[in-house]
């Protein structure tokens, strides 16, 4: 077996431009993913950066430290226009975000949310329904006005999941499937798997919601958890909606892929069965999820829609995790913050650069792992 400098644990956005990032570095690079499939692979593409008003309602305790983390999720949408340009296309489209309004408790939530990120870098404006009527006219007639930020965008993570890993196997990355269960730390740290161990001089953890669990032992308590969310998807319409959607009060985003497919998701629950299997597709959210789009969107009420799966968001405390262990520095963590594909490629950069002895401590040490010491 080639000897491993640096095993990556969790082959989804995060691990796959880690390791990317690693091995320009020099450095032999294995990565490890369960297989699972129910994270990057089942992801719909948003490019969120303004805060999502689901994830306020949901996780109110949550929210300062999602506020402070602003700025970091703007320069996440500046590292995937930069990954697009090295190694696309992705599909990457930069139109902006509109959260949308249909009564005036609504708008008025919008105006403050917008204020608050505006302090922090954040491009936003708000519209009434004649400025909406100019960009968007397919709209249904009872919005009223939106928030629109300006950094917000889609990808095809189809496309960019395919890509990145062909340029991982350029680099001669390693992949191995295998459910890593615990890390043993001595001369060298090994990852125990269900079919194999994995020695090497340092790790870097990406495994999302897993993360938590597998680094329980080392020093820390990080609280990652599994949410198990619904899509759809539907087929090629010849409408054009250059904007990612959402709602100020209620779950939905929705966007429009080059093939003129519209995905909707936007946090409508999936039934979870267990941190190693596929979330389930509930019949309620199916239905809630599509018609709240045609109410929003009458144009697309007549589309049908061809596939309809589920994933996993991971939580944690609203922040991400990047940085190494207080009790071990060969132990790495990079765990986004909610919209963790958003975040990914940043987080796998910033992870790699602690292992390049290059660490950009302004932006690390907000979002080190230190914080959940034990």
């Amino acid at each position: 077996m080639t000897p491993t400098d640096i095993l990556v644990i969790g082959g989804g956005i995060v691990g796959q431009v880690t390791a990317i990032e690693l091995a320009q570095a020099g450095a032999r690079i294995t990565v490890v993913d369960a297989g699972i499939n129910a994270g990057s692979t089942a992801n719909a593409g948003s490019l969120h950066v303004q805060m999502q008003s689901r994830f306020m309602r949901l996780y109110p305790d949550q929210v300062p430290n999602i506020e402070a983390s602003l700025p970091l999720y703007c320069q996440a949408v500046e590292e995937w226009r930069r990954l697009d340009a090295a190694y696309g296309p992705f599909e990457l489209v930069r139109k902006g975000g509109l959260m949308l309004a249909e009564d005036a408790t609504q708008l008025a939530f919008l105006e403050k949310k917008a204020a608050r990120e505006a302090k922090k870098g954040v491009s936003v404006e708000i519209l009434d329904r004649p400025a909406l009527e100019r960009i968007v006219p397919w709209l249904g007639p009872q919005i009223i006005g939106a928030e629109l930020c300006r950094n917000e965008g889609k990808v095809n993570p189809l496309a960019a999941n395919t890509r990145l890993r062909a340029v991982a196997d350029a680099l001669g990355v390693r992949f191995e499937q295998d459910h890593i269960r615990t890390l043993s730390a001595g001369n060298r740290i090994v990852a125990i798997g269900d079919r194999d161990t994995y020695p090497a001089d340092r790790v870097v953890v990406a495994a999302a919601w897993g993360a938590g669990a597998l680094v329980q032992g080392l020093g820390v308590a990080i609280p990652s958890v599994a949410e198990p969310l619904h899509m759809n998807i539907t087929e090629a319409s010849s409408a054009r909606i250059e904007h990612l959607v959402q709602h100020a009060e209620r779950s939905i985003t929705l966007k429009q892929f080059k093939t003129g497919q519209i995905v909707i998701g936007g946090g409508w629950s999936a039934q979870h069965r267990g941190a190693l299997r596929v979330p389930a597709v509930a019949p309620s959210s199916l239905l809630g999820n599509v018609s709240l789009a045609a109410k929003l969107v009458p144009a697309i009420g007549h589309m049908r829609i061809i596939r309809t799966w589920a994933g996993m968001n991971t939580t944690i405390d609203g922040a991400s995790v990047i940085g190494p262990l207080p009790a071990n520095d060969r132990v790495v963590m990079a765990v986004p913050g909610d919209a963790g594909y958003t975040l990914g490629p940043l987080v796998a950069k910033l992870a790699a650069s602690c292992l390049l002895g290059q660490p950009d401590h302004g932006v690390i040490d907000r979002y080190t792992p230190a914080r959940f010491a034990v």
